[in-house]
């Protein structure tokens, strides 16, 4: 194999063949302490084509590993053991066996249980070793979801291959799919999944993910020696980079400062490092990326770590040096390494390169030569392909796992669209998830009743269910389809009356149902006894009836005697029920785990901290047992909001689901407490970020407030159109919207919501004025009569906040409304008057006049003026697009004094509607970030804080 050398433009071969197999498993190589916790936070750990439900540790790292059985189908797959010429005494237990998938294009893992939005590294391994005795070595496509991951190819049978991506996992479950294109059968020999720091590899977001390259610690002299967990606790693969004859390895006894909430190496890596053996020359070496079988248009980002780890001999001895990427000089400022602490140089931004060489070049300066301590080397791949409505995923997985479908439905149903579940055709809507509209399961050899998971796909325009061996009744809920137009359920065995809605929709000709063939089905839609009968019927049925209606009379005779009787404890009667929830309770069909109050105390560690408060009471931080993060809202005995909107807000959660609703996981009513335990929301509230309250540091900039705005429009425009009956919110303000540790944006407090019907009606009348000052609509305070359009209004107030950074209410002497301050300032055209000075001009000033309009419409005196909320999402996502068309950045944060996260030399020239050039000396600015932890590449000055 060929050594990757210094002083040469030597191409190495690719990390992921550098080692044999012997050489990964060597458990004497691998460094691990003597005692270690097994059962790492956050960590899974898969040994594919494992038989049996075992699990076993592993000995050189301690990490618990178990069978593939629970994370994939039934069905899916066959075990196999490598061939046993492979197998070494220094093997790991790990590579002993593989699973392979001859059958089906698309075969995949599922990892349930995370916790959403949070950051993950994700590897697969991959050791051919000839396991199915034809010595062919596969090559086969690797997906996260719907995204393609990257191509497996196998060039060797001995080479461990592994595949290695960090990204931000947006659902609490992960798919890791293998897919066969052609080139043999794919296989699998083990899945890792370990959960990372939220501040960890910040180009890791919401719309990218990083796949590993490289990654290499310098300074071990043994090719063997390979740095992993425990030594690096989020459990990397640090592979030595080995060249003896031109490298000089240094080594400290000492321990470095890992002052680094970025990437956080390793002690071990950080305390070795290489140099020139001849002090005259230069570091410089070349790492592949063009045998990498993938598509690397969207760029690579790197991240090169240095550290002093040598006492300067003298007071004259200086260590500096330039940094060059393909003979390019990647930041004017040289280069310092921090004395036993941990220093880095980082992309900011993806780069394009044909190919990647780095060079470390001393100064006229530097009396000693440059080092370099690990470098990680990563290609970007796109995250942004939305898969299918999760409404329809959970109703069509539901349906599956009811009638055990045997037609390969794994992975998502609609995406890639080559790939879409048999049987099914999506409706693909640009930006929007893909949605299920026809269902095929003719000749599925289906049992049992219709599934009533059907019904939640509310999109659905055909099913056909024929010829299958379905029994019992239609559901009436079929005829709560808006959109489906045919229905054939013919040649079943189907039973009972047609439901008299779906009478009522083949009468009216908006619906085409065919149900021939079930011998038990009649049409007169209440009741399946013949019209007419014999007289002996009807002189057996009229006296029966006759006696019934007599027995009712007398019975409703005495009910009346005994509420008569009871009306003077009617009131006492009806706050006992308001007081105990029972009888609401009883009704509202929970389907959330209910816990009970000790439960909560041992959660919240006896309700130790307090997140917030509110009207209901306080919201404490939780953990549950599988280390999930929770937020457990618990109502205070001295609340002024009672048990019906406790209740109110329980029912509400347990019945919705969006990306851009907070998600109720349980309640508790036990006895006097009563609790709601809701997903934890890191980032608190939206209130706090435009207040800038103490524990908010770094003001939200614009690109990402547009965001926070279009996420919560889509959960209100799913509250007003996606819900049946439609839910109004009732109470939409700042201190509503919770942000999760990626900042995106979900709507809480349910307690106020109101249902109403929008076909008969637009609007319900309410006893009692809800909501908060500043947000109310004023028509709503006059009438007492909800609409969808109050809505609208306290988000239009909302979408005002966010562009002026100003509360609702603004603390003067008149105490002026936001809306009003707003408007005098438009009127003279003063836009800039009215953004947040922390933005600190960084936004394309049609995006904001674009969006104080939205607001000021949403405000609109006359509810019939203001748009609906799915006009807003579109008017939002225009904004958007006119400020991604003019900056192309990536979200960071602004801090107080100076910007981060964007090219200080770029404005906007309004005139124009272009990104203009106003170049600036930002050397100061550069030498004062860069004192600690050395320069960024790329661009400057870029801080990734």
């Amino acid at each position: 194999m060929e050594e990757p050398t210094t002083g040469t433009t030597a191409m190495m071969v690719p990390w992921l063949l550098l080692l044999c197999i012997t050489a990964a498993a060597t458990s004497g190589a691998l460094q691990a302490h003597a005692q270690l916790d097994s059962n790492a936070a956050g960590f899974i750990s898969i040994d594919c084509g494992l038989p049996g439900q075992t699990s076993y540790v592993d000995n050189t790292t301690k990490l618990s590993y178990t069978t593939d059985a629970g994370f994939i189908d039934t069905d899916a797959g066959v075990n196999h053991n490598i061939s046993a010429e492979y197998i070494t005494p220094s093997m790991a237990k790990s590579w002993h066996s593989v699973r392979s998938f001859p059958s089906g294009r698309r075969n995949c893992y599922n990892l349930s249980s995370l916790v959403s939005g949070s950051k993950y590294l994700i590897r697969g391994k991959f050791l051919y070793a000839n396991y199915d005795g034809l010595n062919r070595l596969p090559i086969f496509d690797l997906y996260i979801g719907v995204n393609l991951w990257t191509t497996v190819k196998i060039s060797e049978a001995d080479a461990a291959v592994f595949t290695e991506a960090i990204m931000l996992v947006p659902d609490d479950f992960l798919e890791v799919c293998l897919i066969n294109t052609g080139g043999g059968t794919p296989f699998i020999s083990g899945l890792d999944l370990r959960a990372l720091k939220k501040m960890l590899y910040p180009l890791a977001n919401e719309t990218q993910a990083l796949v590993l390259l490289h990654r290499f610690n310098f300074g071990p002299t043994d090719s063997h020696t390979i740095i992993r967990y425990p030594d690096d606790p989020h459990d990397r693969i640090w592979f030595p980079f080995v060249d003896v004859e031109n490298w000089v390895e240094i080594t400290a006894e000492k321990e470095v400062n890992i002052d680094d909430e970025f990437f956080e190496p390793p002690q071990e890596v950080m305390q070795t490092a290489i140099t020139p053996r001849d002090v005259s020359e230069n570091i410089e070496f070349t790492l592949d990326i063009q045998s990498f079988p993938r598509d690397h248009s969207l760029g690579y980002v790197h991240t090169v770590y240095f550290c002093e780890l040598q006492e300067y001999p003298s007071s004259n001895a200086l260590r500096q040096f330039y940094i060059y990427r393909n003979g390019v000089l990647t930041n004017l400022h040289f280069y310092k390494p921090p004395y036993l602490a941990s220093g880095f140089v980082n992309s900011v931004k993806p780069f394009q390169a044909s190919q990647y060489k780095i060079s470390l070049d001393a100064t006229a300066k530097s009396t000693l030569p440059p080092i370099i301590n690990a470098i990680e080397l990563f290609s970007v791949i796109s995250t942004t392909t939305v898969g299918t409505n999760s409404q329809d995923v959970f109703a069509i997985r539901a349906v599956k796992k009811m009638y055990q479908v045997q037609k390969n439905w794994t992975g998502d149903p609609c995406l890639p669209k080559a790939l879409s579940w048999a049987g099914l055709t999506c409706s693909y809507n640009g930006s929007r998830p893909p949605t299920i509209i026809i269902v095929n399961m003719s000749f599925y050899d289906l049992h049992g009743g219709i599934s009533p998971d059907f019904t939640a796909l509310k999109n659905l325009q055909s099913m056909d269910l024929s010829n299958n061996n379905l029994t019992g009744s239609i559901p009436d809920a079929l005829s709560q389809l808006e959109s489906l137009k045919n229905l054939d359920l013919s040649n079943n065995k189907l039973n009972g009356p047609i439901p008299s809605g779906l009478l009522k929709k083949v009468q009216d000709g908006s619906l085409d149902l065919k149900y021939d063939n079930n011998p038990d089905i009649c049409t007169n839609g209440t009741s399946c006894q013949p019209e007419g009968g014999s007289k002996v019927a009807i002189y057996i049925v009229v006296p029966v009836v006759v006696i019934v209606v007599l027995l009712l009379v007398v019975m409703l005779y005495f009910c009346l005697q005994r509420k008569r009787k009871q009306g003077s404890i009617k009131n006492s009667v009806k706050l006992k029920n308001d007081g105990d929830g029972t009888s609401q309770e009883s009704s509202l069909g929970l389907e959330s785990h209910r816990f009970t109050y000790r439960e909560l105390e041992t959660i919240t560690n006896n309700f130790q901290r307090v997140l917030g408060r509110g009207g209901f009471g306080r919201v404490f931080h939780g953990s549950l047992e599988d280390g999930t993060q929770v937020a457990v809202k618990l109502r205070s005995h001295s609340s002024n909001q009672g048990v019906r909107q406790f209740l109110a807000e329980a029912q509400v959660l347990s019945r919705i689901h969006h990306k851009n609703l907070v998600s109720m996981i349980g309640y508790c009513k036990d006895g006097e407490h009563m609790a709601l335990v809701y997903e934890y929301m890191p980032q608190g509230t939206l209130q706090e970020h435009i207040a800038g309250k103490d524990n908010i540091r770094r003001a939200l900039p614009w690109r990402r407030r547009l965001r926070v705005a279009l996420e919560s429009a889509q959960g209100l425009e799913y509250l007003h159109e996606g819900c049946n009956p439609p839910l109004i919110h009732m109470d939409v303000k700042t201190a509503n919207i919770l942000l999760n540790e990626r900042l995106e944006a979900k709507i809480a407090d349910f307690g106020l919501s109101k249902a109403f019907n929008c076909h008969d009606d637009t609007h319900v009348s309410t006893n009692t004025l809800a909501g908060t000052r500043g947000y109310v609509d004023p028509e709503y305070h006059r009438t007492c009569q909800a609409s969808t359009k109050n809505d609208v209004y306290s988000f239009g107030v909302v979408l005002l906040e966010l562009v002026t950074g100003k509360p609702a209410i603004l603390p003067d002497t008149e105490a002026i409304s936001i809306i009003n301050w707003a408007r005098q300032r438009l009127a003279r055209g003063d836009i800039e008057g009215v953004v947040d000075t922390r933005m600190q001009g960084d936004h394309d000033i049609n995006a904001v006049w674009k969006a104080t309009e939205i607001a000021l419409k949403c405000t609109e005196q006359v509810p019939l003026q203001r748009p609906s909320m799915a006009e807003v999402v579109m008017q939002i996502q225009e904004c958007l697009d006119l400020e991604e068309d003019c900056t192309g950045r990536d979200d960071e944060f602004y801090t107080g004094s100076s910007s981060v996260g964007m090219d200080p030399n770029m404005g906007y020239n309004a005139s124009t509607n272009r990104c203009t050039d106003l170049r600036q000396n930002n050397a100061t600015l550069e030498i004062e970030y860069n004192h600690r932890r050395g320069p960024q590449m790329d661009t400057s000055p870029m801080a990734t804080r």
